[in-house]
């Protein structure tokens, strides 16, 4: 059965009470992703020059020119497979500084991305990628280990590469907390997931592999939507309707939104000081955020709920009528841009529907 993936970032802290240990292994995790970024680097280095390397005609007439295994090819150059080639350039950089299963994911990872976008790199029409030192590590679900639910506490706690740790899941209401009862029960297994640290918090990437969802769908049904900014969704199966959200619940809350950040931006100079910019800019904090969250739950809950009312009438085919049309339009009008996030929404339907089984065609 065809698998899919979803991916859900989760709040990781040390399991520790003893302070001394926590700091060792934030700093064991630094220096992870500082060696990461390095490996990443000298991945596509060696990828591009073994690529380039039978372009080069400068070089004397009679070297080797295939970039291919010698145990494979008579003419070829390298002593092993162009994966492996750069698997062992990180073992003798790296064995010791990095955990073996990250370099290696990671080789695996950007040898086939570089591979996809290699002939754009042939003819100059793309410079070589740049890693920076705040990129994900990635590692095998497996080496997540010990995952147990502390249901007094509602977090998990699990190992990984020898240290421990637990969930900081908040109070949100979303499915990370099933996905992982999931994985415990055996439903979901974990797929390569990433570590990452980022403005001072560790996250964890998580990736959840699962059988795609089977359902009764008709060909002969098709769901029609639409979207505007009077209501997010209209769709129509036949004679049944169904309007998504209103004008009132989403632009006018995110334009609320946005005039309350503008106040207070037009008087944080007045705020009492006391550490300077920082104590003065602290009411903005609670707006950083606000509008961008606002915005990503309601997609959310639109998209959704036009998936399930497809599903319910068993409709194998969803059309977003007039769609290629009001996003033209949408650009020439500068309130509509900025406010007329259906771009997002359209990618979540899209998502949705591929995970259902019902075919999206965009007009």
């Amino acid at each position: 059965m065809e698998k899919i993936r979803l991916t859900r970032k989760i709040q990781l802290l040390i399991d520790s009470s003893d302070t001394d240990f926590i700091y060792q292994s934030r700093g064991q995790i630094m220096a992870w992703q500082n060696a990461c970024y390095r490996c990443a680097n000298l991945v596509y280095t060696h990828q591009f020059i073994q690529e380039q390397i039978k372009d080069m005609v400068y070089l004397t007439e009679g070297i080797k020119l295939r970039v291919t295994d010698q145990s494979k090819d008579p003419d070829g150059m390298l002593t092993s497979s162009r994966t492996n080639s750069t698997y062992k350039v990180l073992t003798q950089h790296f064995k010791g500084l990095l955990p073996s299963n990250i370099y290696n994911n990671l080789n695996n990872t950007l040898v086939g991305s570089f591979s996809q976008d290699k002939v754009l790199y042939h003819t100059g029409e793309r410079s070589i990628r740049n890693f920076k030192k705040d990129m994900a590590m990635p590692f095998s679900g497996e080496c997540l280990r010990k995952l147990t639910e502390v249901h007094e506490s509602a977090y998990f706690t699990f190992t990984l590469f020898g240290i421990p740790l637990k969930t900081y899941l908040g109070k949100t209401f979303d499915d990370k907390r099933e996905l992982l009862r999931e994985v415990i029960r055996g439903t979901y297994k974990l797929a390569i997931s990433y570590l990452k640290l980022e403005d001072k918090k560790l996250y964890l990437l998580a990736t959840f592999e699962q059988d795609r969802q089977v359902h009764l769908l008709s060909n002969d049904v098709v769901a029609e939507a639409s979207l505007s900014l009077e209501h997010p969704l209209t769709v129509k199966i036949g004679r049944v309707r169904l309007t998504i959200g209103n004008k009132e619940e989403f632009l006018y809350r995110r334009l609320a939104i946005q005039a309350a950040r503008r106040r207070v931006q037009a008087s944080h100079n007045l705020n009492r000081a006391g550490h300077g910019k920082k104590r003065k800019q602290k009411p903005l904090e609670h707006y950083k955020h606000q509008e961008r969250d606002y915005v990503e739950y309601k997609l959310q809950v639109y998209s959704r709920r036009l998936i399930d009312f497809c599903v319910k009438y068993q409709a194998a085919t969803l059309i977003l009528t007039g769609q290629l049309d009001k996003e033209e339009a949408a650009k020439e009008e500068t309130f509509v841009l900025r406010n007329w996030s259906y771009g997002k929404l359209k990618d979540k339907i899209a998502y949705k529907a591929d995970k259902a089984g019902i075919n999206l065609i965009v007009e």
